[in-house]
């Protein structure tokens, strides 16, 4: 337990400021809820806190250095796993390296992802619900691209072996998804 709460307040002083695309629910809502997704599905401390961490080499001043460590190589390498590796590229290289570096990640790679990705399409969909269709407007690529990242990711997670978390995504993005 010591090792999760010590990544809830690393990731918090890390994403402190920072706030959910044009929302203002503050950035570690997120981070925090991957934990807590990971955390219930049962997986060990070492996953819960990478989860948590996921996006703090991504979005902050954070290195894999200090999370190595401050968490391990173990914490390290799947926080590394689930960062965009080049920010300069454009959105659909981006994305296009990460559903196809996806399907041969490790398996906890996979997991931590997957349990990132259900809690981004969670949040759309209870955002559709709230505020209807305009939702989609957020996103720099709207609802069709959305769709083709994130069919794409599930297929990609699930391409060497299946685990609980990724029938879970597959049913929020059909509920999201769907016409």
């Amino acid at each position: 337990m010591e090792l999760i709460d010590k990544a809830l307040q690393i990731a918090s002083s890390a994403h402190e400021g920072q706030y959910r695309k044009n929302t203002k629910i503050p950035y570690i809502a997120h981070p925090a809820a991957v934990g807590m997704i990971l955390q219930r599905a049962g997986y060990r401390d070492e996953m819960v806190a990478a989860g948590v961490l996921h996006d703090t080499v991504e979005d902050t001043d954070l290195t894999l250095a200090d999370i190595e460590r401050d968490f391990g190589k173990e914490v390290a390498v799947i926080v590394e796993g689930c960062s965009e590796p080049d920010k300069s590229l454009s959105w659909e290289e981006r994305k296009e390296h990460t559903v196809e570096y996806l399907r041969t990640a490790s398996e906890e790679i996979r997991i931590v992802a997957c349990a990132d990705k259900l809690h981004n399409v969670r949040s759309i969909r209870q955002d559709v619900e709230h505020s209807g269709e305009e939702v989609w407007s957020r996103f720099k690529r709207g609802k069709e691209l959305q769709e083709w990242y994130y069919r794409n990711v599930m297929q990609s997670l699930g391409h060497a072996s299946a685990f609980p978390l990724l029938e879970e995504l597959k049913l929020e993005v059909e509920r999201l998804f769907a016409d």
